[in-house]
């Protein structure tokens, strides 16, 4: 899946043990609308370091996996959570249609671009999501 949104926050690395470590960014979708979305996005492993080469504030596309998982708690009550792990972030062109283009023969305008607002998408056709 991908969006496209603008940088708001990007924290520190998190080594959670000798073999994980992860970092938080934290993107702002729907920057002009009266309800923008801030949506919190986690990097795993080599990808930490990805949002290195963004500045807070900077327009980007995040292409993302979206996770969830249910725990039951000792007591039997049961909570689900979810992840969004970004694998990839890619720096939106300047707005010029020469900036846009990729070798990827279907890409899409932005939503700065068509003015309909940012929905999130799948990459592949084969994904599992029942929806």
């Amino acid at each position: 899946m991908e969006v496209v949104g603008i940088i708001k926050a990007k924290f520190d690395t998190q080594v959670v043990s000798e073999r994980f470590k992860k970092r938080d960014f934290v993107l702002t979708v729907e920057p002009g609308s009266p309800y923008p979305q801030h949506v919190s996005f986690q990097l795993v492993q080599d990808k930490v370091s990805l949002v290195d080469n963004f500045a807070i504030g900077e327009e980007v596309k995040v292409l993302f996996n979206l996770k969830g998982r249910e725990w039951v708690s000792p007591q039997g009550e049961t909570k689900y959570f979810n992840t969004i792990d970004a694998w990839r972030i890619e720096k939106v062109g300047s707005g010029q249609s020469s900036s846009h283009s990729s070798s990827n023969s279907n890409s899409q305008p932005t939503s700065m671009e068509t003015g309909v607002p940012p929905v999130f998408t799948s990459t592949s056709v084969d994904d599992d999501l029942p929806f």
